[in-house]
């Protein structure tokens, strides 16, 4: 099994998230999603780590939301 590499495109992360370049890109640009950009043509890389630490943090938003918009199941 190949290792996962350090930096991925965001077509990679893309496909990690289910989602497209296009949202991944908006990620970037707003500072959401921690990236660098490298070589002459600016090509943005997103850190393995960097991605894993931003899901965490969604999970964590989710539970908060959840926590304070509780499902309540309508009467019928």
């Amino acid at each position: 099994m190949a290792a996962t590499p350090r930096f991925l495109t965001l077509a990679d992360v893309a496909e990690i998230l289910n989602t497209s370049s296009a949202q991944v890109y908006a990620l970037v640009r707003r500072g959401d999603l921690p990236a660098i950009k490298i070589g002459g043509r600016g090509q943005w890389r997103v850190e393995a780590d960097r991605l894993e630490g931003y899901i965490a943090q969604m999970y964590r938003d989710a539970e908060q939301f959840v926590a304070q918009h509780p499902f309540e199941e309508s009467e019928r």
